[in-house]
């Protein structure tokens, strides 16, 4: 399995795979809108044997230093618990450290997202409409510079359902 950068060509197979692991078209949506805005900074894809089998992406958030999120997330349900979606994580979160980020936030399953170094009581102190247990934060670099404000997502999530 290989995990490299999405390339143009690959936007199609990305959609269909996105919808098809969440079982609805919402989130596939909320890809091709931050792609269109550009808040889109990173987005990667897991490729077997020429397959696209997943993809994570990370974007832009107005926070009090320089932060993304981390959404979403998709493996294509016959790949999945097979270590992909891990191998997206940890290739999203080394890019983020390259750039500079000093966080990536994320809207997830504790458990999950907790083997990663995520967590929620780093980010209870932020203000956020996504506040509360499954709303989690992982320092980059260190610790954050800063444990409360404002936290809002790329504009593109105010269309999610």
């Amino acid at each position: 399995m290989e995990i490299r950068d999405e390339r143009s060509d690959d936007e199609e197979a990305v959609n269909r795979l996105v919808e098809q692991a969440f079982g609805q078209p919402a989130e596939a949506q909320l890809v091709v809108q931050l792609r269109k805005s550009g808040e889109a900074v990173v987005s990667l894809v897991a490729v077997d044997n020429a397959r696209i089998v997943g993809h994570v992406m990370l974007s832009t958030m107005a926070a009090p230093f320089p932060a993304l999120g981390l959404a979403p997330l998709a493996v294509e349900p016959d790949f999945q618990k097979k270590g992909i979606g891990a191998a997206l994580i940890k290739a999203a979160i080394d890019r983020a450290e390259k750039m500079g980020s000093r966080a990536i936030f994320v809207l997830g399953d504790p458990a999950y997202y907790g083997r990663f170094g995520f967590r929620a009581d780093l980010a209870a102190g932020f203000s956020t409409p996504y506040a509360g247990e499954y709303f989690m934060v992982l320092p980059l670099g260190g610790s954050l510079p800063v444990s409360t404000g404002q936290i809002d997502y790329s504009p593109s999530f105010s269309g999610l359902e």
